[in-house]
């Protein structure tokens, strides 16, 4: 059953947002938040502008938009973190609206070369290393 507008995490900025990302900045037609949890350094969610869409279900500009939005995000963190590789997650079988999780993964590092953790709740940054962070990565966007 798709989640209604008013108990979206994304459209209805729900203060477990909050406690979860912090937004990092609009795209073209998503926004870049960043994880608050760093277990995976860079890890961010590209969100799409509109409630309860599938990819399938966007038009061809729009679709192609939106896959341009994760591709220059993915470029940025490739540029600031450096990773061996980056994993891409679009899930949303209970909160349906359209993201994607962009996981960058380290060959020394947390869970390589496993299935990434929703919310692994190992790795919190002091606020001054989420600025710092996010001033990288809007910067090599």
């Amino acid at each position: 059953m798709p989640t209604p507008v008013s108990e979206c995490l994304y459209c209805s900025k729900l203060p477990i947002l909050d406690e979860l990302m912090i937004k990092i900045t609009d795209l073209k037609v998503s926004e870049l938040y960043l994880f608050k949890e760093q277990s995976h350094p860079g890890r961010c969610n590209v969100v799409y502008k509109d409630h309860g869409i599938e990819l399938y279900e966007l038009s061809e500009e729009d679709r192609n938009a939106f896959m341009n939005d994760i591709v220059q995000a993915a470029r940025a963190i490739q540029k600031v973190f450096q990773p061996a590789k980056i994993n891409y997650g679009a899930f949303s079988d209970k909160l349906s609206h359209l993201h994607f999780h962009l996981v960058p993964k380290y060959s020394d590092g947390y869970n390589y070369g496993g299935v990434i953790e929703m919310n692994p709740q190992k790795v919190y940054l002091k606020e001054e290393e989420y600025y710092q962070m996010i001033q990288r990565i809007k910067s090599s966007l």
